[in-house]
């Protein structure tokens, strides 16, 4: 460790003069209200009714005997598996430690993000096994599918953060993927990223490397504690309980002060109640006991509230996205996690649908605008989702960052300066005129309006002599023309020896079962 910081001394002022090729927006800061859907009364009873499933029902924790010994410990009745908690319990210990607002450290210190309080962090899609264009239809993800949507992701401003499992690279074994992947995030972005969930091995390894990524920046001299690095997923099995496997990631990643996302992921009707409000004290109570269990862990470790509520079909069983009752429950969800003083997680641009057509876009912005207006801080799936997470469509990708980029002006609000107010430029065009050539319309026209990459507004005559395209014929355009523009950010030749060095010795070492 010690030679490779060495030569990143030796490197500094070389990389200080490396250009950016991309603009910077490290994150969005919400300039308007969030939209709350329940008062104090009806939150309070929701509250109230989680700390009763907490109390009387419980959760378990399966396979994992020692977070039911930490549990006892703390004054929790455990019975077999299931833990049941004293009323405010798990609150209490949430209140008591994990903080209000974190920095998630980007090796560029000038895409850290901050995760909390009135800022929006926009973030790809996760998990889809399958990928899809127009071209090549629907396939397996491989590793070149997942290292081009990290270069989707860091060529535009309209993402924050890089992400982690955007597709499954499945050409590669199970037990060995995931370093390739943290890998490529390290590689080919400098944005901010999620690590491993899959195996506590696996949790370990992201946080090695981001060692060796992040090498003398790694520890705050201030705390002496590990910085923030990586922010990683875990997800509550619901109903109502939490399986080693998550539960043996989320312990690596707190004890090493790394954030962890807390989600219970819900089918409403077949994995909690058909109702909202049943469904929100649900996922309170799954998210609390995650939470409090980090805290317990290693109090003071970031976490996420996370909450994941989609619909069904109650004809078919299917996943639904983009009808109402899941933004009622994202509208309350959001508003808990405020009172809880935690930040939060919702979804992004879902869809159900095979292509990137009109439902796909429909049910998209019918879940990213309510997470948008309901000030949801970590904003996962913002992009690419479709076939209800089975596949990342390249198309829809570059729609999706269409939408996240108007939401980005719309979340800055009205503006009222001098300029907002426009009073000179009424004062000077007068009744029956027109702005078009006013002192203010040409000082400001250039970004008066946001402007879509991708949306056509010419004559039919035009649109006809370009080709004819419709929406998703000029996002497959606008994919490949960013994938061939792509320029991969700087790194520390050494630092990067280092990480496959690392690898390498990992992967040696391995068994050719999985693990």
């Amino acid at each position: 460790m010690s030679e490779v910081r060495n030569k990143r001394r030796g490197r500094a002022a070389r990389k200080a003069g490396a250009q950016q090729a991309v603009a910077i927006v490290p994150y969005l800061k919400r300039q308007i209200p969030e939209y709350e859907v329940l008062g104090e009364e009806g939150l309070a009873q929701i509250e109230a009714n989680a700390e009763t499933i907490l109390a009387e029902t419980g959760i378990e924790f399966r396979d994992d005997q020692e977070a039911l010994d930490m549990w006892k410990d703390a004054g929790a009745d455990v019975q077999g598996e299931c833990v049941r908690f004293p009323k405010g319990m798990c609150r209490k210990l949430i209140q008591d430690n994990a903080p209000s607002q974190y920095t998630q450290h980007a090796r560029n210190p000038e895409r850290s993000v901050e995760i909390g309080g009135k800022n929006t962090v926009l973030v790809p899609g996760y998990g889809s096994p399958f990928v899809h264009d127009l071209d090549k239809g629907r396939r397996y993800a491989t590793l070149e599918d997942f290292q081009n949507f990290i270069k989707l992701t860091y060529s535009t401003p309209n993402l924050h953060h890089s992400g982690g499992t955007i597709c499954e690279p499945v050409d590669l074994p199970v037990n060995k993927r995931h370093f390739d992947m943290v890998y490529s995030h390290m590689k080919y972005s400098d944005k901010p990223f999620m690590g491993s969930v899959t195996h506590p091995d696996r949790a370990q390894d992201t946080v090695e490397m981001a060692k060796i990524l992040f090498g003398d920046n790694y520890i705050d001299l201030e705390t002496g504690k590990p910085r923030t690095v990586v922010t990683s997923l875990i997800n509550a099995n619901s109903p109502m309980n939490f399986d080693d496997t998550m539960l043996a990631a989320a312990k690596v990643y707190a004890r090493n002060n790394q954030a962890c996302l807390i989600t219970p992921f819900i089918l409403a009707g077949a994995m909690s109640p058909v109702t909202v409000a049943g469904t929100a004290a649900q996922t309170l109570a799954e998210a609390m006991a995650g939470m409090a269990f980090v805290q317990l862990v290693a109090p003071g470790a970031p976490v996420i509230f996370g909450s994941f509520a989609s619909s069904m079909s109650m004809q078919s069983g299917a996943p639904t996205f983009g009808t109402p009752e899941p933004a009622l429950v994202l509208y309350t969800m959001a508003s808990l996690a405020r009172r809880l003083g935690v930040p939060f997680r919702s979804g992004g641009g879902l869809s159900a649908s095979k292509l990137p057509d009109g439902q796909a876009m429909s049910e998209s912005v019918s879940t990213l605008l309510p997470a948008v207006l309901a000030g949801v801080n970590f904003v996962l799936h913002t992009t690419g989702w479709t076939e209800g997470g089975l596949t990342m469509s390249y198309e829809k990708f570059m729609m999706d960052c269409d939408q996240a980029g108007m939401m980005a002006t719309m979340v800055k609000g009205v503006d009222m300066t001098k300029n907002g107010q426009a009073m000179d430029a009424i004062a000077e065009v007068g009744p029956g005129q027109h702005f078009l050539g006013c002192a203010h319309t040409q000082k400001n026209f250039k970004d008066a309006f946001y402007l879509s990459p991708l949306t056509d507004n010419n004559s039919f005559e035009q649109w006809e002599a370009e080709g004819s395209l419709d929406h998703s014929g000029r996002a497959n355009a606008a994919f490949k023309k960013s994938l061939a523009e792509y320029e991969m950010p700087p790194m520390d030749p050494a630092v990067d020896e280092a990480l496959l060095d690392y690898i390498k010795q990992r992967k040696d070492s391995f068994p050719d079962s999985n693990i």
